[in-house]
């Protein structure tokens, strides 16, 4: 998981205008600082602040690479990982599901190649390692010879799912979950998407659905972009944004669509009708909108 320094959480109750206020609660978590923005008559409870804190150590306690002892990270050392806890079973359920929706694109066993690319190393051995179909699900998680799995690319969807779940159930009728994937409750906000080369290319309305945006030129890996094809795919667009339902599914999306083309992502479309939108950014500069 990407270390955010900030993610924001804005989250309201019904109020009336004399009544509303606004009520901020931090806490260390994500490597960073969580900061919630409350709108409403009272402050934030400290049992919801509590459960926030708890629902993204958990994540982080099962997928995150920058912990030893994730379930993750405990995983790619052994090849394998008996009764993986229930989120890491969500995450690899939701990383199997963008497998087959994106035709093989999104492939959570490229860690090797990534790990390769940025100590650069030659990354040929590491390409022969990459294959979610020699991943094997069940009681217990097992690896093919030599694999390791990334879910870089969910679990910050993911979480943003769970928090905003979690305010619902706590009574929050609006609320928006920034951890760089957006999922929102209730409406409408503006979320601006943008490009590393061109800015602001359009602004959308979020209505208690996510969306999540993808660059491979926003960060380098060797020398290229960090998104890599299991099977050398290159980007075809500069940026894509996905909206959903899911935050979750908004985040895999948005980065297995940079290396495909609009026949094939309009393909995956008709396979999650919980998609709604796809705005992308070509490498010349023209934008798409599915």
């Amino acid at each position: 998981m990407n270390r955010r320094r900030f993610m924001t959480i804005c989250a309201a109750v019904a109020a009336s205008p004399a009544l509303a206020q606004t009520h901020s609660w931090q806490a260390q978590a994500l490597g960073g600082t969580v900061s919630i923005d409350l709108r409403g008559p009272r402050p934030l409870a400290a049992e919801t602040g509590r459960a926030i804190a708890d629902a993204i150590e958990a994540v982080e306690a099962a997928a995150s690479l920058f912990r030893s002892d994730s379930a993750l990270s405990r995983l790619n050392r052994a090849g394998r990982l008996d009764h993986p806890p229930p989120m890491l079973r969500d995450l690899l359920a939701l990383a199997s599901r963008m497998h087959a929706a994106t035709g093989g694109v999104f492939d959570a066993s490229v860690q090797p190649l990534w790990q390769a690319l940025a100590e650069g190393a030659d990354p040929a051995a590491a390409r022969a390692r990459i294959g979610w179909e020699h991943v094997r699900v069940g009681t217990s998680v097992v690896l093919g010879n030599g694999q390791a799995l990334t879910l870089n690319g969910i679990a910050q969807g993911y979480a943003a799912d769970k928090i905003r779940a979690m305010l619902q159930g706590a009574g929050y009728e609006q609320v928006l979950v920034d951890m760089g994937e957006y999922a929102a409750l209730s409406g409408p906000f503006r979320i601006g998407v943008e490009d590393p080369e061109l800015g602001l290319i359009a602004i959308h309305a979020l209505r208690g659905d996510a969306i999540a945006t993808s660059s491979p030129g926003a960060m380098r890996l060797g020398a290229g972009g960090h998104i890599l094809g299991p099977a050398g795919q290159q980007p075809v667009w500069s940026t894509v944004s996905v909206q959903a339902a899911s935050a979750g599914v908004a985040d895999g999306l948005s980065t297995a669509f940079c290396l495909m083309g609009t026949a094939a992502i309009r393909t995956a479309m008709r396979m999650l009708p919980e998609v709604s939108a796809v705005t992308a950014v070509d490498l010349k500069g023209d934008v798409t909108t599915f």
